[in-house]
């Protein structure tokens, strides 16, 4: 190949690269369009399908679900979106408590934060059940809900050492049930409770939880002394 030739070549291969540095730039940029209208449709209360945030986003219903083939995976993209830093949440303290307070402190307000986001997803999450009990749901894709039980099982993490793995998982299970959108639906809703009362709820059972569960770990059936936890 003489230089003219090489020259050409490079030419080429240059062009193409900014030609599909461009294609991802769009790409990144339309997908980042339907996840801000997703989000602020679902801020709003609602739970759009691919379809309605494609309309609303004003991109065709195709290229929308090139994106996100199905409800389930938009929702899901909106959620993690809406969770942001506390998927990536950790701690550096050694005592179980005070982790457990570190991360309810940080993700609550957060799911506060994103409550109607939230909402809108678990009324997804119901309907999908509904629908499965009547057998109507067809090939929908089912969307899951699950990120606070490795949350919580690494808030918990000090505590594989001492409590037997049925124990370590009913923790972890009790600790769920007042972690996540749920305690703002019973507090806030139910009770009427402000955010810093909420809060203060949340926090008290979250620490009587693991304080229960240590103290149960202390001694056995016969009350034997089981190595207690370091703080």
């Amino acid at each position: 190949m003489n230089v003219s030739r090489q020259q050409a070549a490079m030419n080429d291969d240059a062009e193409r690269g900014v030609s599909q540095a461009a294609e991802r730039g769009a790409r990144a940029r339309t997908r980042r369009l339907m996840l801000e209208t997703a989000t602020r449709l679902m801020q709003a209360g609602a739970t759009p399908s691919v379809s309605e945030v494609a309309e609303a986003a004003e991109v065709s219903r195709a290229t929308a679900y090139r994106y996100f083939p199905s409800q389930a995976a938009l929702v899901q993209a909106v959620v993690d979106e809406g969770l942001g830093p506390i998927l990536t949440w950790q701690s550096t303290s050694a005592d179980p408590e005070r982790r457990v307070a570190e991360l309810f402190g940080a993700a609550m307000p957060r799911i506060e934060a994103f409550e109607a986001t939230f909402k809108a997803a678990l009324k997804l999450s119901l309907e999908q059940w509904a629908q499965r009990q009547a057998g109507t749901l067809g090939g929908e894709p089912q969307f899951t809900r699950g990120h606070r039980v490795e949350l919580l099982k690494d808030a918990i993490a000090p505590l594989k050492g001492q409590l037997p793995p049925r124990e370590f998982k009913r923790l972890a299970q009790a600790l769920s049930l007042i972690f996540g959108v749920e305690v703002l639906i019973v507090l806030k809703d139910i009770w009427g409770l402000d955010s810093r009362k909420m809060m203060s709820v949340a926090q008290w059972a979250a620490g009587a939880l693991v304080r229960a569960a240590v103290t149960e770990s202390m001694g056995d059936g016969d009350g034997a002394a089981r190595p207690a936890v370091a703080k």
